[in-house]
């Protein structure tokens, strides 16, 4: 049985400490006794150097030594088996019938906890990112697992929203009512028990405490593990995303003892993205962004030898902490549900980064630095342990007793590049025979005495901390191994790990990613060159079009202008018929057209990040900056035109591809091209398997602010044809202005994609589907959502010339028209955007209004407690300049109407919500406010029960959307 103590670790941000370390030990004449007594001490070199009694002050730290070549390196995981099975052995002799018991052991236990929680039906087929997304019952209520088999589903549903208590699920024990205890905290809070002491208690105490309570069969990690082990990549980059927003530590290395190999995460943890203040040493500081696998850290790595007294991953989370905002990135045993043992988790890596904000009360460390933790003992973990040794910049190793087999393992590591510490705790070890083992230890391992710390009770904690603060800083001053999470793969498979980036179907995805963005050396110069329909061409026919439909909408009947602007037209559309998909755009159609549906989900993937590494650098602003700007122009700044151009994105590829559609439609609709001729009537099909893969479409085009009618409707058919009998949908829209947070709030309700954070995102509108499961679908009348993200088309102040004002008002009486439930985003309580107000009014005459939502996001509210009640006073005032001079433009007559007059602002009517901040503290290392998470799920609660009541209007189904879009 294995006894761990963990000692709470409080962080502090102090300066450095002189650290005396204590030894206590035998007389001399004890120790020469029991060195006589004990044979192991024969087996040892005798380097005639003795670990000091008694260390004062703080030596410095050795130099670092030459990284060793790979290929001296071995590579072989059984070669690793096969050292620490004979170290095993030199200990306690063979024993054959112990070793074959124990893989049987370890399935046995996989099983059972997969069996467990419901999971062993996604062994052969997993658990797919559109499985667990799908929107049942249970989103709309807050609800605690009643069995194990409900805490996958728990723990992926909180995850989905960005919510901290993730990670503390339990389960409520179905027990008799008569048995269950008080259910009201607020009672048990008040109620006073008052024993009489003629009373025997005991009884009334033993039956008290059998009392089935609140509580989960399974660890935190063992779930985890069970998840991912389930999962498939995509889910599993969706876990780890959504765990990096929480700032939990990251899974590193999945442990998988069944099937005797474990798997080095790389493509999971490929779509987390670090935004970090960088400070150079000569010059002004900035935010710089850089994936988490590509950039590159000091790494530190703390791992358990046997029993140790102190908690790793206590300590961990005390590093990482500022003194005043305790941070628990690391599960440790102290919090709720963390104290049954685990089962199937041992073995497992985690890693966690330490990013500066450029404020100097927060940072622990000037720079990135990256810290590694292995569950379970090394000596069980061989394998693992042995890459830590090989990736790390240094490793500490934390333990109460050093055994002559631990000393045989660690001296195998003679001629490491990485420094190593002990962390000892000796009121619980073999104080004598530790002293010894460390005496031999130091030259093989290149250790001085301030390698050594020792941590009892007695310590003071944040002394303690300091202490190992300032012992990372100094390695990460100087040179030391400074590797990416790319890199660290490399050495894996050399150890002969699995990479789950290795499968054949990521690598040819990934050249063919490869071959299109090695051509791609400057991003506008490929937009004009190689993707030619697009900017001039699609913005002229696109005027034509507008022209077109403004006289057909005129009711005139038809003249020699309109006959000309049709001419117009057609040539243009010719001229584009006549060209040819360029090279990069025919390998864009190949990678989506492969036969393998894994293929081309790696491939869109693949074709996300390597479009962003080739993309020009943009300028990056501190939040404040950006801030600073809201009071102009009435509170609202168009963001997308003042502070970044539009980046190269995959949408660009699929904006070529609906052009060369749209042409040849307008040809064949006009006569001018025989549809038995047609080369690119497929494209819609193509793109229409990626939104239902999870890619958002582009409905408008965010450059011309136009949309290209013929695509959407082919998009729109495909999708007819596709769902077949499930083709009732709900259309969602968000509008406001950007920055506001309407991006991030879609995806923290359902789960998707839309582009976020500043300068990443296209202009454009775009959509996603999100399906709702055949069970609830009859309940809540719909099959699908349609959900669409306006992007950056809405701007925030009225332009003087009024003609994009006018492009924009359009485009929102579109979105508003098309939908059944319409979000809108306000970053102050009284600026709605005048396009937006703009389109309310045109669609009042009609007598469409969608059931609406407005949501105040506090972006300024860092640490907000949770959600406060909904205002609905500011809304109802009177309208400030924008809003009366959007109202005059409709020509409301005599006076201006203020809001409350409007019909869609009945009071009693009336949704308006305020969002607390996002951020618990200051990013980067801050995590999402657990307010903000609770109160977009209440958001969602009500949307769906709006949409369930009936209140959204009558559903649609895609005929009608059809006819919508052209209509509108």
């Amino acid at each position: 049985m294995k006894t761990l103590i963990f000692l709470s670790a409080s962080g502090a941000e102090l300066s450095g400490l002189c650290c005396t370390v204590v030894f206590p030990g035998l007389s001399s004449q004890q120790a020469e006794d029991e060195t006589s007594r004990d044979p192991a001490w024969s087996l040892l070199p005798d380097c005639g150097l003795e670990v000091e009694l008694l260390v004062k002050g703080r030596s410095d730290l050795g130099e670092v030594a030459p990284e060793i070549k790979a290929s001296e390196r071995r590579t072989a995981v059984a070669i690793a088996d096969l050292e620490w099975r004979e170290m095993e052995a030199d200990d306690y002799g063979t024993n054959e019938a112990q070793d074959s018991d124990f893989p049987t052991a370890e399935r046995s236990r996989l099983q059972e906890m997969l069996s467990l929680l419901g999971l062993e039906t996604y062994q052969a087929q997993k658990l797919s990112l559109q499985d667990a997304l799908q929107i049942s019952s249970d989103s709309m209520r807050n609800w605690a697992p009643q069995a194990p088999k409900d805490l996958p589903w728990n723990f992926l549903r909180k995850l989905q929203a960005l919510n901290a208590e993730a990670r503390n699920t339990t389960m409520v024990l179905d027990v008799p009512l008569d048995a269950r205890p008080m259910e009201k905290e607020s009672q048990m809070e008040e109620e006073i028990i008052y024993w009489d002491a003629a009373d025997d208690i005991s009884v009334d105490i033993y039956s008290f405490s059998e009392l089935p309570t609140p509580d989960t069969p399974v660890n935190p990690l063992d779930l985890l593990c069970a998840l991912l082990l389930s999962s498939d990549g995509f889910l599993q980059q969706e876990i780890v995303l959504k765990m990096s927003l929480c700032q939990f530590a990251l899974p590193l290395v999945l442990p998988d003892s069944e099937n005797h190999y474990h798997t080095f995460l790389l493509w999971a943890l490929r779509a987390v993205v670090r935004t970090w203040w960088a400070q150079p040493p000569r010059g002004v500081g900035g935010l710089r962004e850089d994936s988490a696998v590509l950039s590159r850290a000091p790494t530190f790595a703390f791992v358990r030898m046997e029993v140790s007294s102190n908690s790793k991953s206590q300590l961990l989370n005390a590093v990482l902490s500022p003194s005043h905002r305790p941070r628990d990135c690391f599960w440790h045993r102290d919090l709720s549900v963390g104290t049954n043992p685990r089962e199937i988790a041992d073995g497992l890596v985690e890693v966690s980064w330490f990013l500066p904000s450029g404020r100097e009360d927060l940072d622990v460390f000037p720079e990135p630095v990256a810290f590694l933790n292995l569950r379970g003992d090394i000596g069980s973990h061989w394998l693992q342990f042995k890459l830590l040794t090989e990736i790390s910049s240094a490793v500490f190793i934390l333990t109460d007793n050093i055994s002559r087999k631990d000393y045989k393992l660690l001296y195998s590591l003679r001629g490491s590049a990485t420094k190593y510490y002990f962390i000892l705790s000796p009121y619980r070890g073999k104080r004598n025979t530790n002293l010894r083992f460390l005496n031999k230890l130091i030259p093989v391992l290149k250790m001085d005495h301030s390698h050594v710390l020792v941590k009892v009770s007695s310590t003071d904690s944040a002394g303690f901390v300091r202490r190992v603060r300032s012992i990372v800083a100094h390695v990460a001053r100087s040179p030391c191994r400074r590797l990416s999470v790319e890199e660290m793969a490399h050495a894996a498979r050399k150890l002969g790990l699995r990479v789950d980036e290795d499968c054949d179907e990521c690598q040819r995805a990934k050249q063919r990613m490869e071959r299109i963005t090695r051509r791609i050396k400057d991003c506008d110069a490929y937009r004009r060159d190689e993707l030619w329909l697009q900017g001039d061409p699609w913005r002229k026919a696109a005027q034509v079009e507008k022209e077109l439909c403004q006289a057909q909408r005129a009711g005139d009947p038809p003249d020699k202008g309109r006959a000309e602007l049709g001419h117009r037209l057609l040539e243009l559309r010719a001229q584009q018929n006549r060209q040819d998909p360029a090279w990069g755009l025919q390998e864009f159609i190949a990678g989506i057209s492969s036969a393998s549906l894994a293929e081309k989900q790696y491939f869109l993937r693949w074709m996300e990040w390597g479009l962003a590494r080739v993309a020009q650098p943009r300028p990056r602003q501190p939040p404040e900056t950006i801030l600073s700007l809201r009071p102009k122009h009435c509170g609202m700044v168009d963001f997308g035109e003042l502070l970044w151009p539009e980046p190269l994105g995959v949408e660009h590829f699929l904006r070529e591809m609906g052009q060369f559609y749209e042409a040849e439609s307008c040809l064949v609709e006009a006569g001018k091209l025989p549809a038995c001729q047609r080369r690119f009537a497929h494209f819609p099909g193509l793109a229409l398997e990626l939104l239902l893969k999870g890619l958002p479409l582009e409905l408008i085009d965010g450059s011309t602010l136009s949309t290209p009618l013929r695509w959407v409707t082919g998009l729109l058919k495909e999708l007819h044809v596709r769902l077949e009998r499930r083709s009732r949908l709900v259309v969602l829209s968000a509008l406001g202005v950007p920055g506001t947070g309407k991006s991030t709030l879609l995806n923290t309700m359902f789960g998707l994609r839309f582009a976020t954070g500043r300068g990443c995102g296209p202009r454009g509108a775009f959509m996603q589907l999100v399906t709702v499961a055949e069970s609830f679908s009859q309940d809540l009348g719909c099959d699908h959502i349609l959900v669409i993200d306006s992007g950056g088309l809405i701007g925030g102040a009225l332009t003087a010339a009024g003609e994009r004002f006018e492009l924009e008002a359009s485009l929102a009486t579109l979105l508003m028209g098309l939908s059944n439930v319409t979000v809108v985003s306000l970053a102050e309580t009284r600026d709605i955007p005048p396009a937006v107000l703009h389109a309310f009014l045109r669609l009042e005459k009609t007598g469409h209004v969608p059931n609406y939502q407005f949501v105040y996001q506090n972006l300024q509210d860092a640490c907000a407690p949770g959600p406060r009640p909904r205002d609905r006073r500011p809304l109802l005032d009177p309208p400030g300049d924008v809003s009366r001079a959007s109202a005059q433009m409709e020509k409301q007559g005599d006076g201006i109407r203020t809001l409350a007059d409007l019909a869609f602002c009945d009071p009693e009517k009336q949704h308006v919500w305020h969002i607390p901040g996002l951020w618990h503290g200051v990013p980067p290392m801050a995590a999402v406010s657990l307010g903000y998470s609770e109160a977009i799920f209440e958001l969602k609660r009500c949307l769906l029960e709006n949409i369930r009541n009936g209140l959204s209007n009558q559903n649609k189904n895609i005929q009608q959307l059809i006819e919508l879009v052209r209509r509108l």
